[in-house]
């Protein structure tokens, strides 16, 4: 190509030529003259551009990587003055629930775990050091993130308005250093670490301590009894409402209702519960194919299908027996359970205050199962039965 003169600037001058460096060789990836761009020269047949296009476009990349940068920035930063103190503060109020529970549990037996409430508060102690540390460790290091950034800002900011196209250009690897520098420092991801880890107050001496305790303690079990619009017509309802016996015929004596189990062999309790402790005893030595738990009021009644099945839905959480084996069931999540006996008694303990679902022994207070989870309503007792007959104990 026939590459003029850019005329006369101001400058360094081309070594071998003399002339100024008005030109920008692309496969060279330097400033030249005129006469190393034209057809003796020694980029001759090379990819030439005027230097100052090539500066406006290194200017145009530092343009658009400030605006990233200051987006970057204004995330991190809300990150920072947001999201972390919303995590320091759930950190310390589920700590305190968590030490709470951990005292007025062991306030019941306490002459018999001293040593385990020391124990389990300095885990909870523990727990939250960490999760503070962690939220500290964050907080310092996305701190640090927003430096590095401000000043790599400013250094781009300073070489768009104090250098000209020549010095632009040479600076032309700083510029990828510092965006390759910046592009490096990542958006801040959500983190279990920052969450204080309730399940540091679990302990299966503590649970088995506080259930022989609270059954000591209680003046009875509740008076549960079944509501009949609610029972199966696969199902027989004894006069006091609290027998249920399996007939595999289905009866034709059971007026359909909504609140009716119309397939599989259920029954909900007359009575919920949606706040405070509380206990009933189940009979079931005389069944083998059984469940026993609790379920939301929003479960449904009709159909064969898996969403008014105990246990296969997010609606129940039960306790069931099919011949020898025994598991919890919620929401076709399936546990087995290593029984070394089949119970003749089955024990239901909900504390809705630590939102714990226990199953146990009564006869020797054995904790069968323990399950942790936030109910959403509230919990009605519930049963299904396909062998003989269980009874609701008073």
């Amino acid at each position: 190509m026939s590459v003029e003169s850019a005329g006369p600037g101001l400058g360094p001058l081309c070594p071998e030529h003399g002339q100024a460096l008005s030109w920008f060789c692309c496969s060279e990836r330097r400033p030249v003259c005129a006469a190393c761009a034209g057809l003796g020269g020694r980029c001759r047949g090379h990819r030439i551009r005027r230097a100052e296009e090539r500066a406006e476009e290194l200017r145009n990349k530092i343009v658009d990587q400030c605006e990233r940068l200051q987006f970057h920035s204004a995330s991190i930063a809300k990150y920072v003055a947001e999201v972390l103190p919303g995590k320091n503060q759930r950190a310390a109020s589920t700590a305190s629930a968590a030490r709470e529970l951990v005292i007025q549990r062991l306030a019941v037996v306490r002459s018999l775990c001293e040593s385990e409430e020391q124990r389990l508060l300095e885990q909870v102690h523990g727990e939250e050091e960490r999760a503070h540390q962690s939220i500290l460790t964050q907080r310092v290091h996305w701190t640090e993130a927003l430096q590095k950034l401000d000043t790599i800002r400013t250094s781009l900011v300073g070489m768009l308005t104090h250098l000209d196209d020549l010095q632009l250009i040479q600076k032309e690897q700083e510029i990828f250093e510092r965006t390759e520098e910046a592009e490096g420092i990542l958006d801040p991801q959500e983190s279990h670490k920052l969450n204080f880890n309730e399940k540091c107050i679990r302990s299966p001496r503590l649970t088995q301590l506080w259930v022989t305790a609270v059954l000591g303690s209680l003046s009875g079990t509740e008076d549960v009894r079944i509501d009949e619009r609610t029972v199966s017509p696969f199902l027989q309802l004894s006069d006091d409402r609290r027998t249920l016996t399996f007939n595999a015929k289905k009866s034709k004596a059971c007026a359909d209702a909504p609140e009716r189990f119309d397939h599989w062999p259920n029954a909900l309790a007359a009575t919920s519960f949606q706040a405070g402790l509380h206990t009933w005893m189940v009979n079931v030595q005389n069944s083998c194919a059984y469940k026993v738990g609790v379920a939301l009021g929003q479960l449904p009644r009709k159909g064969s299908g898996s969403d008014s099945r105990l246990g296969h839905n997010t609606f129940s959480w039960v306790f069931s027996r099919y011949d020898q084996e025994f598991r919890f069931s919620h929401d076709g999540q399936h546990e087995p359970l290593g029984l070394l006996r089949c119970p003749t008694q089955l024990g239901v303990l909900l504390d809705l205050q630590a939102q714990e679902l226990l199953f146990y022994e009564p006869a020797s207070g054995t904790v069968l199962h323990t399950h942790h989870v936030p109910f959403s309503g509230p919990l009605f007792p519930v049963f299904a039965v396909a062998d003989q007959t269980i009874s609701i104990i008073r």
